[in-house]
C-alpha cells in the first residue's frame, strides 16, 4: 500500500519565508502533527542561499547582490551558495525512521532523487545520477552548480540539479534547485574573485559544467510545466500518493515569526 504524503505548492515567496517554512514543516513532522511532505516553491525576490557552514565574508559580493535586489539567506542544509531566480525548488521532509528511507545520507539522497529523475522523464529529458570519482574536494568554488555531488542529476555530464540534505530532530530535510534558466553574468557577479580575469574564466567555463531545463529542450518549460512534471515524478519515484495540504493559521504564524526573527536576521545569515 502506498504511503500518503502532504503536497504543498507555496508559490513564490521571500527567501526568509521559504527557509522558515521548511523549518516549521520539519518541526511539525518531528512532532507527528503532519505526515511526510513534498513542497514546491519559487523565490520572489530572487534569493542567494548560502550553505549552513559556508562563509559569507570574502566569498559573497554583498553589495552586488543588493544592487540586483537579491536577498541573502542562510539555509539549514550544507553545501555551496545557490542563486534562486528562474527555477523550481523542492523540499522533502520525512522521518529518518520512515520504512522507505535508507539510513545513510548517501542512500537516502538516492531514494529521494529518484523523484527528480522521474520528473525529468516526464519532460522527456534524459538525465542520470552523478557518481563522483572522488570524495575529495576538487575546487574552492563557492558556487553550487560548479560541481555535482552524490546522486545529483546530470545531463550529458553537466549538473542539472543542486540538492542538499540535513537531519534534525529525527527528520530528513532535503531540498533542491531545478533551474529553468540561469543568468550567468548575474550569477558570477554575486561572488568575489581575486581578479576580473578569474571571474570571466569561471563564467565562460560554467556552461561546460552546468545546464538548465530550457538548455536541453526545444519546448519552453515554464514554472508550472515543471511543477506538473516533477509532482508526477516524485509520486512515481518514491512510490507515494500526494495529498494537497493547506497551511493552517497556526502554522503560518510560526513561519512568519521564524522568518522575521531568524532568516531575516543578519546575525543568522552572516554568522560565518
Amino acid at each position: 500500500m502506498k504511503e500518503t504524503w502532504y503536497f504543498i505548492d507555496s508559490g513564490h515567496c521571500t527567501p526568509a519565508y521559504n527557509m522558515a517554512l521548511d523549518e516549521v514543516l520539519l518541526n511539525w513532522h518531528s512532532q507527528n502533527k503532519i505526515p511526510p511532505v513534498l513542497r514546491f516553491y519559487g523565490w520572489k525576490p530572487a534569493g542567494l542561499s548560502v550553505g549552513y557552514f559556508q562563509k559569507v565574508n570574502g566569498k559573497i559580493d554583498i553589495d552586488q547582490a543588493a544592487d540586483y535586489g537579491i536577498e541573502l539567506v542562510r539555509r539549514l542544509t550544507g553545501g555551496r551558495a545557490v542563486l534562486h531566480d528562474q527555477e523550481l525548488t523542492y523540499s522533502v521532509l520525512v522521518s529518518e525512521q520512515n520504512k522507505n528511507m535508507p539510513s545513510s545520507v548517501k542512500d537516502s539522497c538516492h531514494a529521494i532523487s529518484m523523484g527528480v529523475l522521474e520528473g525529468f522523464k516526464e519532460l522527456n529529458i534524459e538525465a542520470t545520477f552523478s557518481i563522483p570519482k572522488s570524495t575529495l574536494k576538487t575546487t574552492n568554488s563557492s558556487v553550487c552548480f560548479e560541481e555535482p555531488s552524490w546522486y545529483e542529476l546530470i545531463i550529458d555530464g553537466k549538473k542539472a540539479v543542486g540538492s542538499a540534505q540535513t537531519r534534525k530532530k529525527g527528520v530528513i530535510l532535503q531540498h533542491g534547485s531545478i533551474p529553468l534558466k540561469v543568468d550567468k553574468v548575474k550569477l558570477f557577479d554575486l561572488f568575489l574573485y581575486s581578479s576580473d580575469r578569474l571571474k570571466t574564466r569561471a563564467r565562460q567555463t560554467f556552461g561546460d559544467k552546468a545546464v538548465t531545463l530550457n538548455d536541453v529542450t526545444d519546448q519552453m518549460i515554464s514554472f508550472d510545466d515543471a511543477k506538473i512534471a516533477f509532482k508526477k515524478g516524485f509520486e512515481r519515484g518514491l512510490g507515494i500518493i500526494l495529498e494537497p495540504f493547506q497551511l493552517s493559521e497556526e502554522l503560518i504564524n510560526e513561519v512568519n515569526d521564524i522568518a522575521v526573527n531568524k532568516y531575516s536576521n543578519n546575525e543568522w545569515n552572516y554568522s560565518r
